[in-house]
């Protein structure tokens, strides 16, 4: 199975790759249209800022790619938070996959939200053999609002999105390759779709 990483110089892609590897499949780095377009499935990373992140994107053209990909695309972090519509964050248009806004936490609550919380309301065969109230992993200070596509939520000050879907796109808010047996069994769920 072909997968792809996008390296377009956000992210922490060497973890989601080793992550890949754990479970045999070896997926290849590359910002390339031609083979992006070609994979089997493709991961969209996103660690660091939402509007310098955009700024690559769009330097490379793959902001124009990425809505046009016909394969399962799995958003993750901020690569997920860059599929919504907009995101406070840097005041930044996102690439409107996903029909919700991306908004900061108040500073009512520690930011970031950093650590294991669970999922709950989960909806989709990315969540097979999943269960309700599972533990993931996420470091974050925006979160994208509950909306129609959300496939799960978490709660950290109020109830968002922890993952979305559209057609074939997918968005994760938490890290999969540092959730443990849940985050693998996510990512075994995402080749197996």
């Amino acid at each position: 199975m072909n997968i792809i990483i996008i390296n377009y110089g956000a992210g922490n892609i060497k973890s989601i790759q080793f992550a890949f590897q754990r479970l045999g499949i070896d997926a290849i780095l590359s910002h390339n249209p031609d083979e992006i377009i070609k994979a089997d499935k493709v991961i969209f990373p996103g660690v660091g800022e939402a509007s310098s992140a955009m700024k690559m994107l769009k330097e490379s053209g793959l902001d124009k790619l990425i809505p046009q990909l016909k394969q399962p695309v799995l958003g993750i972090c901020l690569g997920m938070q860059l599929m919504c519509n907009y995101t406070e964050e840097g005041d930044t248009k996102g690439l409107g996959i996903f029909n919700t806004n991306v908004k900061r936490f108040s500073n009512n609550v520690k930011v970031p939200q950093m650590g294991w919380n669970t999922v709950k309301n989960l909806k989709s065969d990315l969540f097979k053999n999943i269960s309700e109230g599972d533990y993931m992993y996420l470091v974050h200070s925006y979160y994208a609002e509950n909306c129609d596509e959300s496939i799960a939520t978490s709660d950290y000050e109020l109830e968002y999105a922890s993952a979305l879907e559209n057609d074939n796109f997918f968005g994760v808010q938490f890290h999969p390759e540092k959730s443990s047996k849940a985050g693998e069994q996510l990512l075994k769920n995402f080749l197996n779709l």
